[in-house]
């Protein structure tokens, strides 16, 4: 079983960056696919990237293209959430998942069966 745990959160003006980690435990995250998602107050949890399980492959939400870019680090356990150019509607508790079953990224929530706790993204405007 993994343990994932998130950090790098907080409080940016648009158009700043902020780097996501996810440190996972117990497990390589290289035995799983993993994934971002995010939830805004009122609405419901959302896709925002995941990568394979092999590391080469990347799937994005289409709001986050060409500004977000997921990446994992073996050696450290990790896995990122790079994000630049931060919108206003980028604000939301951004949650890391992992998916055994699977080796490319599900875009369902429900695929997932390790989660953490989420890190809060505040993007003013």
């Amino acid at each position: 079983q993994v343990q994932l745990v998130e950090s790098g959160g907080g409080l940016v003006q648009a158009g700043a960056s902020l780097r996501l980690s996810c440190a996972a435990s117990g497990r390589t995250v290289s035995r799983y696919t993993m994934a971002w998602f995010r939830q805004a107050p009122g609405q419901e949890r959302g896709f925002v990237a995941g990568i394979s399980r092999s590391g080469g492959s990347t799937v994005y939400t289409d709001s986050v293209k060409g500004r977000f870019t997921i990446s994992r680090d073996i050696a450290k356990n990790t896995v990122y959430l790079q994000m630049n150019s931060l919108k206003p509607e980028d604000t939301a508790v951004y949650y890391c998942a992992a998916d055994s079953l699977k080796i490319t990224p599900q875009t369902q929530g429900a695929k997932y069966a390790y989660w953490g706790q989420g890190t809060q993204v505040t993007v003013s405007s």
